[in-house]
Parts: C-alpha cells; structure tokens; sequence
C-alpha cells in the first residue's frame, strides 16, 4: 500500500533561463506538486545546500529532496559541485541527476564514478522534455523510497 507522501523540494542547477522556465513548465505539465527552487551556478548551488549567503536567512533554502544538475555552469561548473556535494557526508545521500545538454561519454562516467544518481541528456523538443519529468516523477517521487529530510545541515 503507497502511503501519500508530502512534496519535496526540488533544486534545479542550471545557468539558462530558458531551461529553467522550459523545465519549470515541464513539471508543471507532468502534474508535479513538487515545489521547484533554482540556482543557476556550482557556487550558488553549495550556498543554497550549506545555507550560507544569501541562503543563510532560515526557511529560504529548504532542504532539497532531488537535484537536477546541468554540468555546463559558470563559477563553478556541474562536475565540481557534484564532486563536492558527494564528498560531503551530510549531503551525499541526496540524489544528484544530471540534466544536460553533453552527451559526451566521458561526462557520462565522470558523472556516474562522482556519485551521480542518474544522467540525463536534455530532450530538444518540450514534449519530451514533459514526458521525462513525468518519468522522473514517477521514478523519484511515487516508487522511490528516499530518506528523510534533515532540516539541520552540519
């Protein structure tokens, strides 16, 4: 018997806005309630998760059950802070997906031997792309068991 589940947050790590909106609108199609947080580069992803910054103010930065990652980013690019991430013994049990555009075989492993969850080459067309965050949907949030959310950090 599946027990409702509350929402969980979802961060998305993606430096192009049109991906981020095409993404948001993508979860939105797929009728996900899951609430959607942005960064849009490696360092503002590890303040968002170490709640430093401008993420320091309690409540601005929830805990995030799921990341999506692009690995293309200034400051600090995706396989950096994936790296840094799953190094981090508070933070490496959240599952990392990588969403983007290589299909580059070895930023496939690179990601996968960092710790990545899963990798997903982003879909050209929005139809696919709604179709894969129905999947991932289903996937990570109805049949998944994930661990509990901490709200303290470190």
């Amino acid at each position: 018997m599946n027990v409702p589940r509350e929402p969980i947050t979802i961060l998305l790590a993606d430096d192009d806005l049109d991906d981020c909106l095409l993404t948001q609108e993508a979860l939105q199609e797929s009728r996900l309630a899951n609430e959607l947080r942005f960064v849009h580069d490696g360092e503002a992803l590890l303040d968002y998760l170490f709640q430093r910054g401008p993420y320091s103010t309690a409540g601005l930065a929830p805990r995030p059950g799921v990341i999506l990652l692009d690995l293309n980013m200034p400051l600090m690019d995706g396989r950096e802070a994936l790296e840094q991430i799953k190094a981090n013994p508070d933070l490496r049990h959240i599952p990392v997906l990588v969403l983007t555009t290589s299909q580059s075989e070895e930023d496939i492993y690179r990601s996968y031997d960092l710790g990545a969850s899963s990798y997903i080459t982003k879909p050209v067309t929005f139809g696919a792309l709604v179709e894969v965050m129905r999947s991932l949907g289903h996937y990570w949030f109805d049949i998944v068991q994930l661990p509990e959310t901490r709200s303290e950090l470190v």
